[in-house]
């Protein structure tokens, strides 16, 4: 079985799991993989959902031998025969665990913000990871939420080994594997898109489902209708919602782009509803020209701007990262498309494929660059001399053009919410 991505085993994941779902379990995702997974199931099951964050304690000179493990709230599970075995002295065991402590809080600080932990005590709890390759990790968070009082501890993964599988349930009260492939050499390989997880991922997962188990606020897949062309999307409305959001993804990306739905998250958590969707079927986007398609995509996003409105009367603002930019501002230019769109921000994005249309662009644009993405940046200066809108240009300094860097994607985030919250807002106001 081969997954398209993380979202995918999970949604996946979540209906082999739908008999849990009366027993209102917690579900907790393994950093960092595997929260995206967790995120799909906790939303599918109604269920709330934490992050578990164990760190293996490993033998010194011999770091991948586990002795133990250390989980939050003063959970310490201890091999005591691999201690004996391993001959190290106390000092030793004791200085590993002191850094590993460390290390644990600073990843769920890092994660969890200031909300508290999950009380697990008497519930059914259900661990989730992307895969497992060894199950040392799955089999410490077991004990770990064995220790916190969990009632009945339940592990589910998208894919993984049948011996790991085998081992593990001797840890877990039931373990929940889609596939069991015997020719198994990663968790990787089962996945099309298997890129890397970001702290910033994980951060934003978690304060979403968060937010949306505090809220009365609406959370959909739906069907855009883009000029009689169906385009799946997710459209999130939180409860009294000043505005939507509408996400043109880039070349390459789609509407499930983590860097795309951190900044979704922050935006929902300031009160605006956002709609990611793809902007071509999947029959075209195997085709590369159209991704490049400057002005099918624009054409696209101001038909779903149309479908949009058909359905909530809110002002709408374009964020467009990479080449969905141009298709933003291209859309956004009054002599283009005739749409009304209150704001515009471009992360990353190339607005010079906007050609002419920039100078008949009048919604506020801001445009958001990487101090270290030179050929872009310098792009995006210029383009800024043909806008006749008010605009502006916000350089993140040390950032390369998708925004990887440690705190880059936090301070687009930022950006995008107020620019959005300045100027929708004030719109929302006015209406």
């Amino acid at each position: 079985m081969l997954f398209t991505d993380r979202i995918d085993a999970g949604r996946q994941l979540a209906e082999a799991l739908r008999h849990l779902q009366g027993e209102e379990p917690v579900v907790l995702g393994l950093p960092r993989g595997g929260v995206p997974v967790a995120f799909e199931v906790a939303r599918a099951l109604g269920a709330p959902l934490d992050v578990i964050v164990v760190r293996k304690l490993g033998v010194p000179y011999h770091r991948e031998l586990g002795f133990g493990a250390i989980g939050e709230g003063g959970v310490r599970v201890i091999s005591d025969d691999i201690v004996r075995m391993s001959r190290a002295g106390q000092d030793e065991l004791k200085s590993v665990e002191r850094a590993e402590e460390a290390e644990l809080a600073r990843q769920a600080r890092r994660f969890r913000a200031d909300r508290p932990r999950l009380a697990l005590t008497g519930r059914t709890v259900i661990i989730v990871d992307d895969g497992i390759a060894t199950g040392a990790t799955a089999a410490a968070a077991c004990q770990v939420v064995q220790a916190q009082g969990a009632g009945r501890v339940v592990l589910a993964v998208p894919v993984a080994p049948p011996d790991a599988v085998e081992w593990l349930r001797a840890e877990a009260d039931e373990v929940v594997s889609l596939s069991t492939p015997r020719a198994f050499r990663a968790v990787g390989e089962w996945y099309m898109d298997f890129s890397q997880t970001p702290d910033e991922e994980v951060a934003s997962l978690l304060a979403q489902a968060s937010a949306h188990g505090a809220s009365t606020g609406s959370d959909a897949e739906v069907d855009v209708d883009a000029g009689g062309v169906a385009l799946a999307g997710d459209l999130t409305l939180p409860a009294g919602a000043a505005a939507v959001v509408m996400f043109a993804h880039g070349s390459g990306s789609s509407r499930h782009s983590p860097r795309n739905r951190f900044v979704a998250g922050a935006l929902n958590r300031a009160g605006l509803g956002t709609l990611l969707f793809d902007l071509l079927t999947p029959a075209e986007e195997s085709d590369r020209a159209n991704v490049f398609d400057i002005e099918t995509l624009a054409r696209r996003l101001a038909d779903a701007t149309r479908w949009l409105r058909g359905r909530e009367s809110l002002p709408i603002g374009y964020f467009g990262a990479s080449t969905g930019a141009a298709a933003a501002l291209r859309a956004a230019a009054v002599t283009e498309s005739g749409v009304d769109i209150g704001a515009v921000v471009s992360r990353g994005g190339r607005p010079d494929l906007a050609g002419p249309s920039l100078g008949d662009v009048r919604a506020p644009t801001l445009l958001i660059v990487g101090g270290h993405d030179a050929l872009v940046l310098d792009l995006n200066r210029q383009a800024q001399t043909q806008l006749h809108c008010e605009n502006r240009l916000e350089i993140v300094p040390g950032a390369t053009h998708l925004f990887e860097e440690p705190g880059a994607l936090d301070r687009v985030a930022e950006l995008a919410r107020d620019w959005f919250t300045s100027h929708l807002a004030a719109q929302s106001v006015a209406g």
